[in-house]
């Protein structure tokens, strides 16, 4: 028997869920709309009956009850790279952006109807400052006065579990007042390095086909060829004598890589390990990816190397969602003990009255 139930909302390839199975939860509903990050998803976790697709046109109602709402709403239209695309483009963006911005409003509703006694959502660092505060203001009031939740956000660095610098805003929320405190989070005292998921080459590692090759090492494909390496060369040094700092990243076995982000699969410039003056450098291979984001060499990769590229640099940082889920264990025990039945919240009301 699990100690809570949980549902899993754009649950991409399951990384917040390997984080609350991780403390005793059982996943009852899932949605993701992708056909490949579903693809992954059952591959690891098998085929469930209660898995939806768009989320948007579900009905609240038909979602089975739960103890804790998991979320990682999509992040683009908060995120800077997604932010300047849409301006470029003269698209909306955040709230604006119909086909992502309001998803968040799905959250909500869902919230509203289901009553769960806990939650936690997942974003991007830019989501606070997005149009000048106002994006996260919205976001606070609808979860902490509209729904009466008791509400918590921190930006946490996943760079003291993995060895990559990547900021995310978690949100969480309970039900009724407890004595949370981000105090409990239990960050590492030591920072892991890139050679701690790099394949190490040397014989140590067994083949993991069909990224290395059966001799251990890396399979030529993920070096960087000539012609791209140059450009990427020029690139930079263009943007270096503008005074702009757009560039490859170029690391090694004793550093931290930047931020692995979706488009990786595009050139590899943001995280590009070196192989010495007389080689070009090369991409991480998927696994390599997976094991960034802290995915043990368990899990699955089923699908192409574009789709793992990008499934890896929009996931979770599953050791940082454990941490969190950890803190937010007892919180949740108590609230599912006291089981205590709230006044109707405003949007509860405001639906009933409209």
């Amino acid at each position: 028997m699990a100690d809570f139930t949980f549902i899993d909302l754009f649950a991409g390839i399951g990384g917040i869920r390997l984080g609350f199975e991780s403390i005793g939860g059982r996943c009852v509903f899932t949605s993701e709309w992708n056909e490949w990050s579903k693809k992954t998803y059952q591959a690891n976790f098998g085929i469930e009956e209660n898995f939806v697709g768009d989320i948007v046109p579900y009905p609240a109602d038909d979602i089975p009850d739960h103890d804790v709402l998991l979320a990682g709403f999509p992040c683009q239209p908060f995120s800077i790279a997604g932010v300047s695309k849409k301006n470029s483009l003269g698209r909306p963006h955040g709230f604006e952006c119909t086909t992502q911005g309001t998803l968040f409003f799905d959250v909500a509703r869902i919230i509203a109807a289901k009553q769960p006694k806990a939650f936690l959502l997942e974003n991007v660092k830019n989501l606070l400052s997005h149009n000048g505060g106002r994006t996260f203001k919205i976001i606070r009031n609808t979860l902490e006065n509209e729904l009466g939740y008791q509400f918590f956000y921190k930006v946490i660095d996943g760079q003291s579990w993995v060895p990559q610098h990547r900021e995310r805003i978690i949100i969480l929320g309970f039900k009724i007042p407890t004595a949370f405190s981000w105090d409990d989070l239990q960050i590492p005292d030591e920072r892991p390095l890139l050679k701690n998921i790099l394949h190490p080459e040397d014989g140590s590692e067994s083949p993991q086909l069909p990224y290395t090759t059966p001799n251990g090492k890396v399979h030529p494909k993920y070096g960087l060829s000539d012609k791209l390496w140059q450009y990427l060369m020029d690139y930079a040094a263009k943007h270096k004598a503008k005074g702009n700092g757009f560039g490859y990243g170029l690391v090694t076995s004793e550093d931290i890589s930047r931020t692995l982000s979706a488009r990786y699969y595009k050139d590899g410039s943001e995280i590009l390990i070196s192989r010495g003056t007389k080689r070009n450098p090369r991409r991480l291979t998927p696994r390599e990816c997976a094991r960034l984001m802290g995915y043990e060499d368990s899990y699955k990769i089923v699908v192409s190397d574009t789709q793992a590229y990008k499934q890896f640099g929009n996931s979770v940082v599953v050791p940082v969602i454990k941490a969190v889920a950890k803190a937010m264990e007892p919180h949740i025990v108590y609230v599912i003990s006291k089981d205590s039945i709230r006044p109707e919240s405003t949007l509860i009301k405001e639906a009933v009255n409209s």
